[in-house]
């Protein structure tokens, strides 16, 4: 198996939106705590664009920003599957999913006003 890396922060929603799915798929991976007040040099390597966590480093090739890392795991590790497979359900989970991360994003930049680049 190729390595599996998870850069993230302690407390960012989007992060552990990640650990959850790979935990819940049974997925072994190796977590890189991050300093959002000090980025590392990998992280801005990795997501020179919004140079922010989460990022997953799959056989050295990096993944960014938390729905698109979601699809990737998905689609990289089809057993145990993260959504239903009747479209209407499906929508509905995706609804709820988008409905969680943008209250969780909210309650992250009130508590957490340093972790603001950190979807």
């Amino acid at each position: 198996m190729e390595e599996l890396k998870l850069h993230g922060m302690w407390a960012s929603p989007f992060v552990f939106n990640v650990i959850w799915a790979l935990k819940l798929k049974g997925i072994e991976y190796e977590y890189v705590e991050e300093d959002i007040r000090n980025k590392s040099e990998l992280l801005l390597e990795y997501n020179p664009v919004h140079k922010k966590v989460p990022v997953l480093v799959h056989g050295g090739k990096p993944i960014v920003e938390s729905s698109i890392i979601l699809e990737y795991i998905e689609e990289t590790w089809s057993g145990s599957p993260l959504l239903p497979k009747d479209p209407y359900e499906k929508a509905m989970a995706r609804f709820w999913i988008s409905f969680g991360e943008e209250k969780a994003s909210l309650l992250n930049h009130s508590y957490f006003p340093f972790t603001c680049d950190t979807t």
